[in-house]
């Protein structure tokens, strides 16, 4: 029989301790070596920042001052500083509107537009309200785009020159709104213009329609709308209704008798056996009664006047 020699129990007890000791103390040092590794894993210090608060005072002082050196930007940088840090303080009001009209000058379009809110809802029984309406409208007027994009700053500017006109009716600023009107609606003509005649070339008569209808009943003021009635007379005869074919020329005929929209709308009718005459029961004929044109000037966006 063999037996187990104890000294080689009390050998191997002892390698194993061995082993194990050493296994612990290589693992407490691996996690001693990623702790050094990782930036989380050590206390964070607060070191607090000191951050100098301007005088509302100075702050207006060094707005002027970069104003009068052409330095719009910076200028408003400083006026808009006074409405974060000091809104109560009595630069406040002065600072904010010259917020707008020096972000207005840096053509930072809406910085201007959110600084002329903040003025009218904060003073809008200030005799700057009206400035301030202003140069919010015309932030808006100056990012129209041409005929062929989006036109929701359109719709915008034309909104806020209508409330300008409607809220300071004696300002100042009232007559170049109502020009400035005139040419954003001129342009939300335009856009229904060039949808109305993509109809037309694809032969959806009743969508170009739709568009020149617009434009006779919205738009009548612009310089559309002369071309939207010689589109609806060919629209309408391609549709097959000639007495609104008829009218649209007869209505064309009467308010533009030397449009050469006109004589191209007389032209189409002849072709057809007809002559231009008016229903007066039509809603084209309704819609120009009364019909005052007051077209000025306009110039396309792109080059805005």
């Amino acid at each position: 029989m063999r037996l187990n020699n104890p000294t080689s129990k009390r050998t191997g007890s002892m390698a194993r301790g061995t082993a194990l000791a050493l296994g612990a103390a290589l693992l407490l040092g691996g996690c001693d070596t990623v702790s050094s590794l990782n930036p989380f894993d050590r206390p964070e210090v607060y070191k607090p920042e000191v951050k100098e608060i301007v005088p509302a005072d100075r702050l207006y002082n060094e707005g002027l001052a970069r104003l009068q050196n052409g330095d719009s930007e910076g200028a408003a940088k400083k006026f808009d500083q006074i409405d974060k840090e000091a809104p109560f303080s009595p630069y406040a009001r002065k600072g904010l509107i010259l917020a707008a009209y020096t972000n207005y000058q840096a053509s930072k379009w809406e910085e201007t537009i959110t600084a002329s809110k903040r003025f009218i809802a904060q003073n809008p029984a200030s005799p700057d309200a009206a400035y301030a309406q202003y140069l919010m409208a015309m932030s808006y007027y100056n990012q129209i785009p041409d005929a062929t994009r989006d036109q929701e700053r359109t719709q915008l500017a034309i909104a806020a020159f209508e409330q300008l006109i409607q809220r300071y009716p004696k300002s100042e600023y009232v007559l170049d709104a109502k020009e400035k009107l005139l040419v954003a609606r001129d342009q939300l003509a335009g856009k229904e213009m060039n949808v109305g005649r993509f109809y037309l070339e694809q032969r959806n008569y009743t969508g170009a329609v739709n568009r020149f209808r617009e434009v006779i009943i919205k738009y009548q003021t612009t310089r559309h709308v002369e071309e939207a009635l010689m589109r609806l007379t060919e629209a309408y005869m391609a549709l097959g209704i000639t007495n609104e074919a008829q009218t649209a020329a007869a209505v064309l005929g009467h308010n533009f008798p030397d449009s050469p929209w006109y004589k191209d709308a007389y032209v189409l009718l002849e072709s057809g056996g007809l002559q231009p005459r008016e229903n007066r029961g039509s809603y084209i004929s309704r819609a120009f009664q009364g019909f005052q044109r007051a077209v000025v000037g306009v110039v396309g966006f792109g080059g805005r006047s």
